[in-house]
């Protein structure tokens, strides 16, 4: 069984920057594609960054880009979300997840949701004005 579990999130004032991790445990990580979505108060679930299992191609939302960098240490298992120069509406909840079964080349695959087959709880950053 893969377990996710986010950290890094908090409060921080706009301009600022925080850092995600999501540690994962079961399987082996490095085989795995990776994503972080966020879901703000009222709003469904949105992409935000992702990679493939080589870790070659990464895939942001425009929101995002030139923000944001996702990266992977696979010596730790552990997967990153790098935010700077927040914004308000960066306000969310911030989740990982881990697609296994697929082997796809091109990040922009895993911009939906329907890809993943495990997800974290959620770490909640709040980025006041």
């Amino acid at each position: 069984q893969v377990q996710l579990v986010e950290s890094g999130g908090g409060w921080v004032q706009a301009g600022g920057s925080l850092r995600l991790s999501c540690a994962v445990s079961g399987g082996t990580f490095s085989m795995y594609a990776m994503g972080w979505f966020r879901q703000a108060s009222g709003k469904e679930r949105e992409f935000v960054a992702a990679d493939t299992w080589s870790g070659a191609s990464t895939y942001y939302t425009d929101s995002v880009w030139g923000r944001f960098t996702a990266s992977r240490d696979n010596t730790r298992n552990t997967w990153y979300l790098q935010m700077n120069s927040l914004k308000p509406e960066d306000t969310a909840l911030y989740y990982c997840a881990a697609a296994t079964g697929s082997r796809s080349y091109d990040a922009s695959y895993f911009s939906s949701e329907g890809r993943y087959d495990y997800w974290g709880q959620g770490t909640r950053v709040i980025v006041s004005s």
